[in-house]
Protein backbone atom coordinates (compact mmCIF):
# COMPACT_ATOMS: atom_id res chain seq x y z
CA UNK A 1 0.00 0.00 0.00
CA UNK A 2 3.01 2.79 1.08
CA UNK A 3 4.73 2.08 -2.80
CA UNK A 4 1.17 2.80 -4.28
CA UNK A 5 0.48 5.57 -1.79
CA UNK A 6 3.79 7.58 -2.48
CA UNK A 7 3.62 7.06 -6.15
CA UNK A 8 0.60 8.89 -6.15
CA UNK A 9 1.75 12.03 -4.10
CA UNK A 10 4.85 12.16 -6.28
CA UNK A 11 2.99 12.29 -9.09
CA UNK A 12 0.58 15.27 -7.51
CA UNK A 13 3.72 16.95 -6.68
CA UNK A 14 5.20 16.74 -10.31
CA UNK A 15 2.14 18.06 -11.89
CA UNK A 16 2.31 20.96 -9.30
CA UNK A 17 5.89 21.86 -9.92
CA UNK A 18 5.65 23.61 -13.23
CA UNK A 19 3.10 26.19 -11.60
CA UNK A 20 5.16 26.72 -8.46
CA UNK A 21 8.29 27.50 -10.98
CA UNK A 22 6.89 30.28 -12.60
CA UNK A 23 5.77 32.00 -9.07
CA UNK A 24 9.34 33.20 -7.58
CA UNK A 25 8.17 34.24 -3.88
CA UNK A 26 5.69 31.08 -3.21
CA UNK A 27 8.49 29.10 -4.47
CA UNK A 28 10.39 29.87 -1.75
CA UNK A 29 8.25 29.47 0.63
CA UNK A 30 7.01 26.01 -0.76
CA UNK A 31 10.73 24.36 -1.32
CA UNK A 32 11.27 25.51 2.93
CA UNK A 33 7.55 23.94 3.71
CA UNK A 34 8.37 20.93 1.49
CA UNK A 35 12.05 20.70 3.57
CA UNK A 36 10.46 21.10 6.87
CA UNK A 37 7.75 18.53 5.80
CA UNK A 38 9.83 15.93 5.13
CA UNK A 39 11.12 15.90 8.58
CA UNK A 40 14.74 16.91 7.29
CA UNK A 41 14.35 19.37 10.33
CA UNK A 42 13.24 17.12 12.99
CA UNK A 43 16.68 16.85 15.66
CA UNK A 44 17.82 13.24 16.13
CA UNK A 45 16.78 11.89 19.96
CA UNK A 46 19.69 10.91 22.10
CA UNK A 47 19.86 6.81 22.18
CA UNK A 48 19.02 7.18 25.77
CA UNK A 49 16.19 9.67 25.51
CA UNK A 50 13.27 9.08 27.59
CA UNK A 51 10.15 7.81 26.37
CA UNK A 52 8.75 9.92 23.74
CA UNK A 53 4.84 11.24 23.20
CA UNK A 54 4.39 12.31 20.04
CA UNK A 55 0.85 14.84 19.89
CA UNK A 56 -0.09 16.36 16.31
CA UNK A 57 -2.31 19.08 16.34
CA UNK A 58 -3.44 20.75 12.41
CA UNK A 59 -3.65 24.70 13.67
CA UNK A 60 -4.04 27.26 16.22
CA UNK A 61 -7.45 25.66 18.05
CA UNK A 62 -5.81 21.57 18.10
CA UNK A 63 -2.29 23.67 19.24
CA UNK A 64 -3.79 25.24 22.06
CA UNK A 65 -6.09 22.17 23.31
CA UNK A 66 -2.54 20.37 23.38
CA UNK A 67 -1.26 22.61 26.52
CA UNK A 68 -3.24 21.10 29.19
CA UNK A 69 -2.81 16.99 27.44
CA UNK A 70 0.66 18.06 27.51
CA UNK A 71 1.06 19.15 31.11
CA UNK A 72 -1.55 16.84 32.74
CA UNK A 73 0.70 13.60 30.72
CA UNK A 74 4.26 15.24 32.37
CA UNK A 75 2.25 15.69 35.91
CA UNK A 76 1.38 11.99 35.33
CA UNK A 77 5.18 11.10 33.96
CA UNK A 78 7.73 13.48 34.40
CA UNK A 79 10.21 11.72 32.72
CA UNK A 80 8.11 11.67 29.83
CA UNK A 81 9.24 14.09 26.28
CA UNK A 82 7.26 14.96 24.07
CA UNK A 83 7.06 15.63 20.16
CA UNK A 84 4.62 17.92 19.30
CA UNK A 85 3.72 18.33 15.33
CA UNK A 86 1.68 21.29 13.73
CA UNK A 87 0.68 21.50 10.26
CA UNK A 88 -0.21 24.99 9.79
CA UNK A 89 1.83 28.43 10.21
CA UNK A 90 -0.32 29.70 12.55
CA UNK A 91 -0.50 26.82 14.30
CA UNK A 92 3.35 26.29 13.92
CA UNK A 93 4.18 29.65 15.51
CA UNK A 94 2.15 29.52 18.38
CA UNK A 95 3.22 26.01 19.10
CA UNK A 96 6.94 27.81 19.26
CA UNK A 97 5.76 30.18 21.31
CA UNK A 98 3.91 27.61 23.60
CA UNK A 99 6.65 25.30 24.18
CA UNK A 100 9.40 27.62 23.11
CA UNK A 101 11.05 27.33 26.69
CA UNK A 102 10.39 23.79 27.52
CA UNK A 103 13.14 21.14 26.71
CA UNK A 104 11.14 18.63 26.99
CA UNK A 105 9.11 19.75 24.13
CA UNK A 106 10.71 19.44 20.18
CA UNK A 107 7.67 21.67 17.75
CA UNK A 108 8.05 20.48 14.23
CA UNK A 109 6.20 20.35 10.99
CA UNK A 110 3.72 16.93 10.90
CA UNK A 111 5.52 15.19 7.75
CA UNK A 112 3.26 14.82 4.50
CA UNK A 113 1.65 11.12 4.12
CA UNK A 114 5.12 10.20 2.25
CA UNK A 115 7.08 7.12 3.14
CA UNK A 116 10.36 9.08 3.34
CA UNK A 117 9.39 11.82 5.42
CA UNK A 118 7.41 9.62 7.80
CA UNK A 119 10.34 7.19 8.81
CA UNK A 120 12.67 9.82 8.38
CA UNK A 121 10.27 11.29 11.82
CA UNK A 122 9.93 8.23 13.46
CA UNK A 123 13.70 7.11 13.25
CA UNK A 124 14.77 10.28 15.17
CA UNK A 125 12.11 10.45 17.47
CA UNK A 126 11.02 7.27 18.21
CA UNK A 127 7.96 7.81 19.81
CA UNK A 128 6.32 5.20 22.09
CA UNK A 129 2.68 6.40 21.16
CA UNK A 130 1.28 8.57 18.50
CA UNK A 131 -1.89 11.26 19.95
CA UNK A 132 -3.77 12.78 17.10
CA UNK A 133 -6.16 15.89 18.22
CA UNK A 134 -9.67 15.74 16.74
CA UNK A 135 -9.52 13.79 13.20
CA UNK A 136 -5.92 14.30 11.32
CA UNK A 137 -5.81 10.62 9.92
CA UNK A 138 -3.23 9.62 7.23
CA UNK A 139 -3.22 6.56 5.64
CA UNK A 140 0.77 6.26 4.58
CA UNK A 141 1.24 7.54 8.48
CA UNK A 142 -0.76 4.78 10.27
CA UNK A 143 0.48 2.13 8.34
CA UNK A 144 4.19 3.30 9.31
CA UNK A 145 3.03 3.10 12.71
CA UNK A 146 1.25 0.01 12.52
CA UNK A 147 4.89 -1.39 11.19
CA UNK A 148 6.77 -0.60 14.11
CA UNK A 149 4.37 -1.29 16.70
CA UNK A 150 3.47 2.27 17.56
CA UNK A 151 0.02 2.45 19.15
CA UNK A 152 -1.92 5.55 17.63
CA UNK A 153 -4.77 7.14 19.40
CA UNK A 154 -7.14 9.57 18.28
CA UNK A 155 -7.90 12.06 21.20
CA UNK A 156 -10.95 14.87 20.97
CA UNK A 157 -12.42 12.98 18.49
CA UNK A 158 -15.38 14.51 16.26
CA UNK A 159 -16.76 13.86 12.36
CA UNK A 160 -18.82 16.21 11.08
CA UNK A 161 -21.50 15.54 8.76
CA UNK A 162 -18.98 16.80 6.07
CA UNK A 163 -16.34 14.71 7.28
CA UNK A 164 -18.22 11.83 7.69
CA UNK A 165 -19.46 11.45 4.51
CA UNK A 166 -15.92 12.04 3.01
CA UNK A 167 -14.08 9.17 4.78
CA UNK A 168 -17.06 6.85 3.91
CA UNK A 169 -16.38 7.72 -0.10
CA UNK A 170 -12.67 6.04 1.08
CA UNK A 171 -14.32 2.92 1.26
CA UNK A 172 -12.08 -0.25 1.97
CA UNK A 173 -8.75 2.46 2.11
CA UNK A 174 -10.52 4.11 4.76
CA UNK A 175 -11.69 1.39 6.84
CA UNK A 176 -8.39 -0.09 7.04
CA UNK A 177 -6.94 2.97 7.79
CA UNK A 178 -9.56 3.90 11.03
CA UNK A 179 -9.44 -0.10 11.91
CA UNK A 180 -5.23 0.78 12.41
CA UNK A 181 -6.25 3.01 15.47
CA UNK A 182 -5.21 1.46 19.01
CA UNK A 183 -8.05 3.51 20.55
CA UNK A 184 -10.26 6.60 19.98
CA UNK A 185 -11.00 8.84 22.55
CA UNK A 186 -14.93 10.66 21.07
CA UNK A 187 -16.70 13.69 22.10
CA UNK A 188 -20.05 12.24 22.17
CA UNK A 189 -22.34 9.09 21.15
CA UNK A 190 -22.81 10.62 17.67
CA UNK A 191 -19.29 10.42 16.61
CA UNK A 192 -18.63 7.29 18.43
CA UNK A 193 -21.03 5.59 15.85
CA UNK A 194 -19.88 7.31 12.93
CA UNK A 195 -16.51 6.06 13.73
CA UNK A 196 -17.78 2.78 14.04
CA UNK A 197 -19.08 2.74 10.87
CA UNK A 198 -15.30 4.16 9.22
CA UNK A 199 -14.02 1.13 10.64
CA UNK A 200 -12.58 2.00 13.82
CA UNK A 201 -13.29 -1.49 16.48
CA UNK A 202 -16.19 -1.00 18.88
CA UNK A 203 -13.88 -1.85 21.91
CA UNK A 204 -11.59 0.61 20.31
CA UNK A 205 -14.04 3.43 21.07
CA UNK A 206 -14.79 5.70 24.25
CA UNK A 207 -16.79 8.48 24.78
CA UNK A 208 -14.56 11.22 26.53
CA UNK A 209 -16.00 14.34 26.05
CA UNK A 210 -13.97 17.53 24.65
CA UNK A 211 -10.87 18.49 25.91
CA UNK A 212 -11.68 22.21 24.61
CA UNK A 213 -13.46 23.11 28.05
CA UNK A 214 -10.47 22.04 30.12
CA UNK A 215 -8.04 24.51 27.87
CA UNK A 216 -9.99 27.48 28.59
CA UNK A 217 -9.42 29.73 32.09
CA UNK A 218 -12.25 29.81 34.28
CA UNK A 219 -11.86 33.25 36.07
CA UNK A 220 -13.29 37.04 36.54
CA UNK A 221 -9.90 38.53 34.97
CA UNK A 222 -6.94 37.15 33.21
CA UNK A 223 -3.53 38.45 34.57
CA UNK A 224 -2.12 41.34 32.18
CA UNK A 225 -5.59 42.47 30.90
CA UNK A 226 -5.71 45.94 32.30
CA UNK A 227 -2.10 46.42 30.74
CA UNK A 228 -2.79 45.28 28.00
CA UNK A 229 -6.01 48.16 27.72
CA UNK A 230 -4.26 50.40 28.99
CA UNK A 231 -1.47 50.06 26.29
CA UNK A 232 -4.44 50.22 23.01
CA UNK A 233 -6.05 53.14 24.56
CA UNK A 234 -8.96 50.99 26.18
CA UNK A 235 -10.94 51.75 29.16
CA UNK A 236 -12.60 48.95 31.06
CA UNK A 237 -15.61 50.21 33.08
CA UNK A 238 -15.82 53.83 31.83
CA UNK A 239 -16.74 52.33 28.34
CA UNK A 240 -18.36 49.57 26.64
CA UNK A 241 -16.10 47.50 25.07
CA UNK A 242 -17.21 44.71 22.09
CA UNK A 243 -14.72 42.33 21.32
CA UNK A 244 -14.66 40.35 17.97
CA UNK A 245 -12.63 37.25 18.49
CA UNK A 246 -11.19 34.98 15.16
CA UNK A 247 -13.05 36.39 12.82
CA UNK A 248 -12.96 35.07 9.28
CA UNK A 249 -13.10 36.59 5.37
CA UNK A 250 -16.45 38.43 4.59
CA UNK A 251 -17.24 38.76 8.80
CA UNK A 252 -15.27 42.40 9.56
CA UNK A 253 -17.19 44.33 6.64
CA UNK A 254 -20.35 42.70 9.09
CA UNK A 255 -18.64 44.04 12.27
CA UNK A 256 -18.40 47.31 10.59
CA UNK A 257 -21.38 47.77 9.66
CA UNK A 258 -23.36 46.75 12.51
CA UNK A 259 -20.80 48.99 14.70
CA UNK A 260 -21.65 51.64 12.96
CA UNK A 261 -25.15 51.62 13.94
CA UNK A 262 -24.58 50.71 17.07
CA UNK A 263 -22.60 54.04 17.46
CA UNK A 264 -25.94 56.23 17.19
CA UNK A 265 -27.18 54.73 20.41
CA UNK A 266 -23.89 53.61 21.70
CA UNK A 267 -21.08 56.60 21.09
CA UNK A 268 -18.88 55.18 23.91
CA UNK A 269 -18.76 51.56 22.47
CA UNK A 270 -15.20 50.80 21.26
CA UNK A 271 -14.81 47.75 19.20
CA UNK A 272 -11.46 45.27 18.63
CA UNK A 273 -11.36 43.36 16.05
CA UNK A 274 -8.93 40.29 16.31
CA UNK A 275 -8.93 37.84 13.20
CA UNK A 276 -8.34 34.35 13.21
CA UNK A 277 -5.16 34.32 10.44
CA UNK A 278 -2.30 36.47 10.85
CA UNK A 279 -1.98 36.38 7.21
CA UNK A 280 -5.11 38.74 6.83
CA UNK A 281 -3.91 41.47 8.97
CA UNK A 282 -3.02 44.47 6.83
CA UNK A 283 -6.26 43.23 4.74
CA UNK A 284 -8.49 43.92 7.76
CA UNK A 285 -6.55 47.27 8.62
CA UNK A 286 -7.00 48.28 5.51
CA UNK A 287 -10.26 47.43 5.46
CA UNK A 288 -11.41 49.40 8.83
CA UNK A 289 -10.21 52.17 7.16
CA UNK A 290 -12.35 51.97 3.82
CA UNK A 291 -15.00 51.51 6.36
CA UNK A 292 -14.02 55.37 7.50
CA UNK A 293 -13.16 54.27 10.96
CA UNK A 294 -9.32 55.25 12.69
CA UNK A 295 -7.81 51.86 13.23
CA UNK A 296 -5.01 51.07 16.15
CA UNK A 297 -3.19 48.04 15.79
CA UNK A 298 -2.12 46.56 18.67
CA UNK A 299 1.32 45.54 17.07
CA UNK A 300 2.07 48.97 17.10
CA UNK A 301 1.98 49.38 20.73
CA UNK A 302 4.36 46.36 21.31
CA UNK A 303 7.34 47.88 19.19
CA UNK A 304 8.87 50.23 21.78
CA UNK A 305 10.55 49.26 25.30
CA UNK A 306 8.73 49.16 28.50
CA UNK A 307 7.96 52.20 29.83
CA UNK A 308 10.40 51.42 32.68
CA UNK A 309 13.06 51.79 30.06
CA UNK A 310 11.88 54.63 27.84
CA UNK A 311 10.27 58.24 28.38
CA UNK A 312 8.24 58.05 25.28
CA UNK A 313 4.56 57.15 26.50
CA UNK A 314 3.07 54.31 25.35
CA UNK A 315 1.01 54.61 21.91
CA UNK A 316 -3.02 54.79 22.74
CA UNK A 317 -5.53 54.61 20.13
CA UNK A 318 -5.50 57.10 17.85
CA UNK A 319 -9.00 58.48 18.90
CA UNK A 320 -12.06 57.40 21.01
CA UNK A 321 -13.74 56.10 18.20
CA UNK A 322 -10.90 53.85 16.57
CA UNK A 323 -10.97 50.39 15.78
CA UNK A 324 -8.50 48.42 17.91
CA UNK A 325 -6.78 45.46 15.40
CA UNK A 326 -5.56 43.14 17.42
CA UNK A 327 -2.67 41.78 15.31
CA UNK A 328 -0.98 39.80 17.86
CA UNK A 329 -0.87 35.95 18.60
CA UNK A 330 -1.75 34.98 21.61
CA UNK A 331 -3.62 37.34 23.34
CA UNK A 332 -7.38 37.10 22.44
CA UNK A 333 -8.05 35.67 26.29
CA UNK A 334 -6.93 39.19 27.34
CA UNK A 335 -9.24 41.06 24.97
CA UNK A 336 -12.18 38.74 25.98
CA UNK A 337 -10.94 39.81 29.44
CA UNK A 338 -11.83 43.25 29.28
CA UNK A 339 -14.70 42.34 26.87
CA UNK A 340 -18.85 43.77 28.04
CA UNK A 341 -19.98 41.69 24.86
CA UNK A 342 -18.15 39.34 22.61
CA UNK A 343 -19.01 37.59 18.87
CA UNK A 344 -17.08 34.63 18.39
CA UNK A 345 -16.08 34.72 14.17
CA UNK A 346 -16.07 32.15 11.91
CA UNK A 347 -19.68 31.48 12.48
CA UNK A 348 -21.80 34.70 10.69
CA UNK A 349 -20.09 33.10 7.10
CA UNK A 350 -19.89 29.76 5.93
CA UNK A 351 -16.11 29.06 5.18
CA UNK A 352 -16.32 25.66 4.68
CA UNK A 353 -15.86 22.37 6.63
CA UNK A 354 -12.60 23.23 8.40
CA UNK A 355 -13.36 26.68 9.19
CA UNK A 356 -16.80 26.11 10.65
CA UNK A 357 -17.29 27.74 13.88
CA UNK A 358 -14.62 29.25 16.41
CA UNK A 359 -13.58 28.71 20.27
CA UNK A 360 -16.44 30.12 22.22
CA UNK A 361 -15.43 28.37 25.45
CA UNK A 362 -13.33 30.78 26.09
CA UNK A 363 -14.88 33.50 27.22
CA UNK A 364 -17.81 31.55 28.01
CA UNK A 365 -15.19 30.89 30.61
CA UNK A 366 -15.09 34.42 31.46
CA UNK A 367 -18.62 34.67 32.24
CA UNK A 368 -18.92 37.20 28.88
CA UNK A 369 -22.06 37.15 27.75
CA UNK A 370 -21.47 35.50 23.79
CA UNK A 371 -22.57 35.70 20.49
CA UNK A 372 -22.61 33.58 17.52
CA UNK A 373 -24.10 32.78 13.80
CA UNK A 374 -25.34 29.90 12.58
CA UNK A 375 -21.84 27.96 11.37
CA UNK A 376 -20.61 26.45 14.80
CA UNK A 377 -19.88 22.63 13.40
CA UNK A 378 -16.30 22.73 15.00
CA UNK A 379 -17.91 23.12 18.45
CA UNK A 380 -21.40 21.01 18.12
CA UNK A 381 -20.93 19.83 21.89
CA UNK A 382 -19.57 22.77 23.39
CA UNK A 383 -22.85 24.61 21.51
CA UNK A 384 -25.49 21.93 22.73
CA UNK A 385 -24.39 22.56 26.45
CA UNK A 386 -24.36 26.49 26.26
CA UNK A 387 -28.07 26.75 24.40
CA UNK A 388 -29.40 24.15 26.49
CA UNK A 389 -28.26 26.37 29.89
CA UNK A 390 -29.19 29.08 27.99
CA UNK A 391 -25.61 30.47 28.08
CA UNK A 392 -25.08 31.89 24.07
CA UNK A 393 -26.78 34.18 21.77
CA UNK A 394 -27.00 32.80 18.43
CA UNK A 395 -28.14 34.52 15.44
CA UNK A 396 -28.96 33.23 12.06
CA UNK A 397 -27.78 36.42 9.86
CA UNK A 398 -25.30 39.84 9.67
CA UNK A 399 -28.41 41.85 10.11
CA UNK A 400 -28.72 40.41 13.41
CA UNK A 401 -25.83 41.24 15.16
CA UNK A 402 -26.31 44.67 15.53
CA UNK A 403 -29.40 43.80 17.26
CA UNK A 404 -28.02 41.34 19.64
CA UNK A 405 -24.79 43.77 21.20
CA UNK A 406 -27.64 46.00 21.72
CA UNK A 407 -29.92 44.13 23.63
CA UNK A 408 -26.22 42.63 25.50
CA UNK A 409 -25.53 46.15 26.47
CA UNK A 410 -29.00 47.68 27.30
CA UNK A 411 -29.82 44.73 29.44
CA UNK A 412 -27.07 44.49 32.10
CA UNK A 413 -28.74 41.90 34.68
CA UNK A 414 -29.71 39.78 31.62
CA UNK A 415 -26.14 39.63 30.41
CA UNK A 416 -24.87 38.43 33.33
CA UNK A 417 -27.26 35.61 34.01
CA UNK A 418 -26.20 34.62 30.26
CA UNK A 419 -22.51 35.10 30.81
CA UNK A 420 -22.66 33.21 34.82
CA UNK A 421 -24.80 29.98 32.81
CA UNK A 422 -21.68 30.11 30.05
CA UNK A 423 -19.13 29.84 33.16
CA UNK A 424 -21.16 26.91 34.85
CA UNK A 425 -21.52 24.93 31.72
CA UNK A 426 -17.63 25.21 31.29
CA UNK A 427 -16.95 24.10 34.86
CA UNK A 428 -19.53 21.38 34.67
CA UNK A 429 -18.15 20.13 30.98
CA UNK A 430 -14.45 19.70 32.56
CA UNK A 431 -12.55 16.91 33.10
CA UNK A 432 -11.66 15.34 29.67
CA UNK A 433 -8.32 15.67 29.66
CA UNK A 434 -7.68 13.33 32.99
CA UNK A 435 -9.56 10.95 30.93
CA UNK A 436 -7.90 11.31 28.28
CA UNK A 437 -4.46 10.61 29.99
CA UNK A 438 -5.33 7.75 30.99
CA UNK A 439 -5.95 6.23 27.62
CA UNK A 440 -2.82 7.51 26.32
CA UNK A 441 -0.63 6.21 29.24
CA UNK A 442 -2.44 2.80 28.99
CA UNK A 443 -1.64 2.76 25.06
CA UNK A 444 1.94 3.67 26.26
CA UNK A 445 2.48 1.32 28.67
CA UNK A 446 2.52 -1.70 25.88
CA UNK A 447 5.53 -0.07 24.23
CA UNK A 448 7.19 1.06 27.05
Amino acid sequence: MPNIYDIAWKTLLLLAAPAIAFMPRFRRKAARAFRERMGHDVPFAPADAPPCVMVHAVSLGEINATRALVDQLKAARPDLRFLVTVTTDTGFARGKEMYGGRGDVTVVRYPLDLSAGIRRLLDRQRPGVVVLMELEVWPNFTWHCRQRGIPVVLVNGRLTDSSFKQYRWLGPVGRAMFGRLAEVCVQDIVYRDRFRTLGVKPEAIEVTGTMKFDNAQVADRIAGDRELAAEVGLHPGREPIWVCGSTGPGEERIVLDAYRTLLTTQPMLRLVIVPRHPERFDAVARLIAECGFDVFRRSHSRQVAPAAMTSRPLPTAASPSAVVLGDTVGELRKFYSIADVVFVGRTLVDLGQRQRGSDMIEPAALAKPVIVGKWTDNFADAMRHLKRAEGIIEIEAGVDLARAVSRVLNYPSESRDLGEHAREVVKSQQGSTARHVEVILRQLATRT
